[in-house]
């Protein structure tokens, strides 16, 4: 998911942090004041990376220049402490009126009073340029409380030329490969020496549950109020079809299983890997990092019953101690129109919530680098049943990632794991 993704690489952007503690309370003036001279407006953002930087701070020079009676602040945050950062300001009552996080992130947030609910103050615009079920990540007993806007999805990398040399033809941008096409080709670029694909299951979990949405499973069930673990058949499809193609058609590396997916790209780079399921940020580092004269393609996402998968979109969000909240408002709008959400989304190489910017960003890049599949592939994100669940954290830590590791390792069966996982659920979730 994002947050691990940024975990990761964050320490590497040499970003400089400024703490969230050490500002001074939201907004001056707007709704609830009258004071003279422009409202100030403080703007907390994760952006790391050198482009999406400047990208950011572009949007917000260029709005104070042509909004005098409306300032913003930059303020930059890091995503390696901004969740005790924003516990530590939400508390002291001196948050910024406007923070950048991500929809897994903010519900505890938005449970605890502590942002403002959207829904009236963003227009039907915005509103409709992004899908209800990406909308449904942000939204918490009915109220809509972040405006997502940056999405990750997954695809497949592959070398171009081992495709090639194999007779796989690559597929167009709206049209992947179902599973069982997935796994065919996966065995037609097996041979010694060289796997058809590395799945890189150092933390399973998420990938997992993300992508059994392709099945319709949804591991987290809730009836009356009550939310339980159940693992059906739709569950154990995902994990099913990556545990054959390690073991029984050995198409999937067996060394990638502890691996990260950075962990792969020397092997992919040599030719030892055809293909790479993963983040669509990853190619970002086939551009920076692959070698001279290396083609590589990035293939829509494998459908199962679906194309669907988990969203957990970036998000901005108003502080409900904001003293000038529909100017925030206004701010967001702009900040987040087609032609600069698209620039925001190629700056992070993800995938934008909108639409009309989903068609900037593929007429922008002429979809080179992926992007034509990177814009198809948001229709597909929506939201997840464990993205709502109270005790998924903990159930991930202590339950399903080592006991989907035991399954990839070989070392259970289908069904143990399924029992793990469940009674994993009765203890968390009582």
């Amino acid at each position: 998911m994002l947050r691990s993704r940024f975990r990761r690489l964050a320490a590497a952007a040499a970003v400089a942090v400024v703490g969230v503690g050490a500002l001074t309370a939201c907004g001056d003036g707007g709704d609830d004041e009258t004071t003279s001279g422009p409202v100030k407006l403080r703007f907390l953002s994760l952006a790391w990376q050198k482009e999406s930087l400047q990208a950011n701070k572009d949007l917000v020079a260029k709005w104070n220049a042509e909004h005098p009676d409306i300032q913003v602040e930059y303020v930059q945050g890091d995503w390696n402490s901004i969740h005790d950062q924003l516990v530590t300001s939400f508390e002291g009552g001196d948050a910024p009126d406007i923070v950048h996080y991500e929809a897994s992130a903010i519900g505890e947030f938005s449970k605890q009073g502590y942002l403002t609910d959207l829904s009236g103050l963003i227009s039907d615009d915005l509103k409709g340029q992004i899908d209800q079920g990406v909308w449904d990540t942000v939204t918490y007993d009915g109220k809509v409380t972040g405006v997502p806007f940056l999405l990750e999805s997954q695809v497949v990398i592959a070398n171009k030329k081992l495709l090639d040399a194999a007779g796989v033809a690559v597929p167009p941008a709206d049209g992947g490969w179902t599973w069982d096409e997935f796994q065919a080709n996966a065995q037609k670029l097996t041979k010694p020496g060289q796997y058809g694909v590395a799945w890189a299951l150092k933390s399973p979990t998420n990938r997992v549950l993300n992508l059994a949405l392709n099945f319709d499973g949804k591991f987290f069930y809730t009836d009356g109020g009550k939310t339980e673990v159940k693992v059906g058949d739709a569950e154990k499809e995902v994990p099913k079809r990556i545990h054959d193609m390690i073991y029984t058609t050995k198409s999937a590396s067996p060394e990638a299983l502890g691996m990260s997916g950075a962990d792969t790209l020397p092997g992919f780079f040599g030719g030892k890997y055809a293909m790479l399921p993963g983040s669509v940020s990853l190619r970002q580092q086939m551009v920076e990092q692959a070698p001279a004269g290396f083609e590589w393609v990035t293939l829509p996402p494998v459908k199962g019953l679906s194309s669907k998968q988990a969203a957990n979109p970036q998000t901005l969000s108003i502080a409900e101690d904001s003293k000038a909240k529909k100017q925030a408002a206004q701010f967001l709008e702009y900040f987040l129109n087609p032609t600069n959400m698209a620039a925001l989304a190629k700056g992070d190489w993800l995938v934008p919530t909108g639409k009309q910017a989903n068609e900037e960003l593929v007429k922008l890049t002429g979809g080179k680098q992926g992007w034509d599949v990177a814009a198809d592939s948001a229709a597909d994100l929506t939201v997840a049943p464990f993205q709502m669940a109270d005790g998924y954290p903990e159930w991930k830590t202590k339950y399903a990632t080592p006991a989907l590791q035991q399954y990839f390792a070989n070392k259970i069966t289908l069904d143990q794991l399924g029992t793990q996982l469940v009674d994993g659920g009765k203890q968390v979730l009582r």
